[in-house]
């Protein structure tokens, strides 16, 4: 089966790989990693966040990045051991509320589902779906993020066979969605990171949104 054509991955999946390793992905000792987390936070517009969105957060080591930048962070994973160890990195931050949960779930089922995000993050999770899932997760992002608030996508672009699509096709899904406007993006031979703004209209840049002028 060629990749494109396989379904969504199950929790089922994910548990597996998780009985295997605690650290599947190797997000706590790889530098690709590190320098990943770097230049994710580095590519946020905003100082400062009210509350994020952090679906698929692992082991947590992006989790406690997001937690210096935000009064509020919802992190989600499908594998309670991996939300148990992400607990355990960020210890009792109050900043932080964890839940078992994924971009394909009801969003009702999410803490205070009711408050909009001002930043969501969807790292290294987007081709887990297949591109009708992804699409209709995307659409739902959307309508969960207010007006002017950052969605940031990172994703490896090298195939990998267990996925239903590439990490390329992961940000052509994203960036066709209404209501996203492309504000910044990064690309290298292995990683993709792209921002994107909650608008009608075309994303601000960061310098015009600081008062300085560019004309």
């Amino acid at each position: 089966m060629s990749q494109g054509s396989r379904p969504s991955l199950s929790a089922d999946y994910f548990r597996n790989v998780y009985a295997a390793k605690d650290d599947p992905f190797m997000l706590d000792s790889k530098w690709y990693e590190r320098r990943k987390y770097a230049l994710t936070m580095a590519s946020l517009p905003k100082p400062q966040y009210r509350r994020a969105l952090e679906p698929g957060c692992s082991i947590g080591v992006l989790t406690e990045q997001l937690a210096t930048r935000c009064e509020h962070v919802v992190s989600t994973d499908v594998v309670q051991s991996a939300l148990d160890s992400a607990r355990a990195r960020v210890q009792d931050s109050a900043a932080v509320e964890f839940a078992l949960w994924s971009l394909t779930d009801d969003w009702s089922a999410l803490p205070d589902a009711q408050v909009p995000f001002d930043l969501i993050v969807v790292s290294e999770v987007g081709y887990y779906l297949d591109a009708a899932d992804l699409a209709s997760a995307v659409n739902r992002v959307v309508d969960h993020l207010e007006i002017g608030g950052t969605l940031v996508a990172a994703h490896w672009r090298h195939d990998v066979d267990d996925y239903p699509i590439s990490g390329d096709r992961v940000h052509e899904i994203i960036a066709t969605t209404p209501g996203l406007a492309l504000l910044s993006r990064y690309l290298d031979e292995d990683v993709r990171i792209e921002v994107f703004v909650a608008s009608d209209g075309p994303a601000v840049s960061v310098a015009s949104t600081d008062g300085l002028d560019v004309r």
